[in-house]
């Protein structure tokens, strides 16, 4: 979930971490289509996918562009706005029935207040973040729309079944045209 990055962590204080945390957690059932944020707002949560799965999008020359993913132990935000706490460009819907679990900025900010010990640890988060991203950006500059979509199939299986494949295509960075080019080609 959340911290499943961490590593070099003690078992007592990890559960501390986690027992702390989880007195944050909020957890609501949604319907498909719903928004969890929408552009123009600040992001005021951080989302845990417990079930179903989730898509942060963006609209550019009259189409929305999808930017990521979450799938079940997945998380997702606005994270420029969650941050830096400015209105965000980016929605986050939901593609079927979720189970979502939030943490407020509020109240995440607070308990750091209380306990900067695990500024260390949302530090860790913050910086797979940061690689995820900084592997999305290496992939749509060096990488084919093939190698993209084998990608996306490897590290995601069964997404495929799961969502449209115009938010597929958009995600990868190519027409639905081109990704019907490519499935026929595997």
């Amino acid at each position: 979930m959340i911290f499943e990055k961490l590593k070099d962590v003690s078992e007592a204080d990890l559960a501390e971490l986690l027992s702390d945390f989880q007195k944050l957690m909020k957890k609501e059932s949604f319907s498909k289509k719903d928004l969890l944020h929408k552009e123009g707002t600040i992001c005021n949560h951080l989302f845990l996918i417990e079930k179903g799965i989730a898509r942060s999008f963006y609209y550019k020359d009259g189409k929305d562009i999808t930017a990521h993913f979450a799938v079940e132990n997945g998380t997702i935000t606005a994270i420029d706005s969650f941050i830096q706490r400015k209105n965000s460009r980016y929605n986050i819907e939901l593609l079927e029935d979720s189970e979502i679990i939030s943490i407020s900025h509020q109240d995440m900010h607070a308990l750091l207040q209380e306990k900067p010990q695990y500024e260390k640890y949302i530090r860790i988060f913050l910086e797979q973040i940061y690689i995820d991203l900084a592997e999305r950006i290496e992939d749509l500059l060096f990488h084919t729309a093939k190698e993209r979509y084998d990608k996306l199939v490897e590290n995601t299986p069964g997404l495929l079944q799961r969502v449209n494949l115009k938010h597929i295509a958009s995600f990868i960075g190519i027409t639905q045209e081109t990704l019907s080019r490519i499935r026929t080609q595997v």
